[in-house]
């Protein structure tokens, strides 16, 4: 017997109502709309105009493509285009940056420089209510000390900042203080704690299953849609603190069915296509059960958070709000990428602050996931960005060019007549002829930007009361 989508929480919006309904005004008019025919002509030598989802993708193969020069990239989303950063002397590789589409900067330091300097914080300043990452648009590590980085702590994280020298690193306090955003009340439960489900994903054996923060996986094994409810999921694995903080949590029913889907309140929901990795500028939305939508800037990559229970790895850093029980909400892009899940920082939606996600990418790699919920016959769901294998039980034939990479400044085939944006890896999604949210994609539906809609990524989980899907 399927288990039956957690209801909707009933006030969708407990805090930052107005936070909320300003993101709302911005995602749900274009939700799942084509985006615009910006020229794919890879031959154009000046910058193109992009959506953030290619331009991450663009930046990703530009890395590749420049190796050492390669010192970062943003997107500069007034202009809508990529930036990219090349260390002095490396004219040659200005040219191919420009060739494919992206605006070049000649900056001082390199990643091997920039990564050189967080190693030395490792070393000299792990202090609990720190934090670090590399800023492109600076060229330098952001350096964030919280409210209670006092005295001796603050003179040793203070002098270890200078130590590096200005042009390398900043240093700046925040009001609040790093913690990670788990509570109790409403939403999904274990142990007394409240947490929000991220994205409903298919375990490597087949099995329905979900992402959500490491830090809730390691506060309780079982976790349910209602308070007082039975256990309706089990913890298979969580990484908390370390390399991350995520968790793959599988339903205890195997017929277990939920939309690829993020509920933003009011009836709207916005189809989740892919995983994508963030790019540093890009617009990007969080859901969560406590404050419901709210939007904000991707603002650092490889972020280094050092909370109370140990240091953290491998986060984005952003100014998007969020507040206890947001742990775990969906981070995604108005395009229906998923990008991130929420891992903690400092602030509320009243006077904001720094918030940190969990790349969706990685933990999905981690944990042997792939985004989406199988349906009972075991049709897997959605793909990740940059081209995993389609799942099975979608229509054969209808796959956007799964894992086709377009050299930078090429065009990556898709499926036929469906051109990838500038220099993209193509996501590969199928149409597949599962039930989305309720309703038949019907096979061959094209998504645009190369990746055909459906595939049966039944994701969004649905959790419940919590006012949101989360996919």
């Amino acid at each position: 017997m399927s288990h039956k989508r957690i209801p909707k929480r009933k006030a969708a919006f407990a805090a930052g109502t107005v936070v909320a309904l300003g993101a709302a005004a911005i995602l749900l008019p274009n939700a799942n709309a084509s985006q615009d025919g910006s020229s794919n002509d890879a031959a154009a030598v000046a910058p193109k105009p992009l959506k953030a989802t290619d331009a991450s993708d663009l930046a990703s193969q530009l890395q590749k493509l420049l190796g050492d020069a390669f010192a970062g990239s943003y997107y500069d989303a007034d202009s809508r285009q990529l930036v990219v950063n090349v260390t002095a002397g490396n004219t040659s590789v200005v040219v191919q940056a420009k060739q494919a589409g992206a605006k070049v900067r000649v900056v001082d330091n390199s990643l091997t420089e920039l990564a050189a300097g967080a190693k030395t914080l490792k070393d000299r300043a792990t202090i609990p209510g720190t934090s670090w990452a590399v800023d492109p648009r600076t060229n330098k590590i952001l350096v964030t000390a919280d409210s209670t980085v006092t005295g001796a702590k603050w003179n040793t994280l203070e002098s270890t900042v200078k130590s590096l020298g200005s042009d390398m690193a900043t240093i700046k306090k925040s009001a609040g203080t790093f913690k990670t955003f788990v509570s109790g009340g409403d939403a999904i439960f274990g142990g007394g704690a409240r947490c929000s489900l991220g994205f409903n994903v298919t375990a490597g054996d087949g099995s329905p299953a979900f992402l959500t923060a490491g830090h809730c996986g390691v506060a309780a094994e079982q976790w349910s849609d209602s308070e007082t409810g039975q256990p309706i999921a089990t913890v298979d694995q969580a990484t908390f603190p370390g390399n991350g903080d995520f968790a793959l949590v599988k339903y205890d029913d195997p017929a277990t069915q939920a939309p690829s889907e993020v509920n933003v309140g009011g009836g709207q929901t916005v189809a989740i296509q892919q995983a994508a990795d963030a790019e540093v500028g890009s617009q990007v939305f969080r859901m969560g059960s406590t404050t419901g939508l709210a939007d904000g800037q991707v603002l650092a990559l490889d972020a280094t958070v050092n909370y109370p229970e140990g240091t953290v790895t491998g986060l984005i850093q952003t100014n998007v709000c969020a507040e206890p029980g947001d742990s775990g909400g969906s981070l995604f892009t108005q395009d229906g990428s998923a990008i991130g899940l929420t891992s903690g920082g400092s602030g509320d939606c009243t006077v904001g602050g720094e918030t940190f996600f969990q790349p969706v990418t990685t933990a999905l790699q981690a944990v042997g996931a792939t985004l989406g919920a199988g349906d009972a016959a075991g049709g897997a769901g959605g793909d990740q960005a940059g081209g995993g294998e389609a799942g099975a039980g979608a229509g054969a034939g209808d796959e956007a060019g799964a894992g086709q990479e377009a050299g930078a400044g090429g065009d990556a085939s898709a499926s036929p007549g469906d051109e990838a944006g500038a220099g993209q890896e193509v996501g590969g999604e199928q149409a597949g002829g599962d039930v989305i949210g309720g309703q038949d994609t019907g096979n061959g539906q094209d998504a645009g930007n190369g990746q055909d809609a459906g595939n049966g990524q039944d994701a969004g989980n649905g959790t419940g009361d919590a006012g949101q899907s989360h996919n």
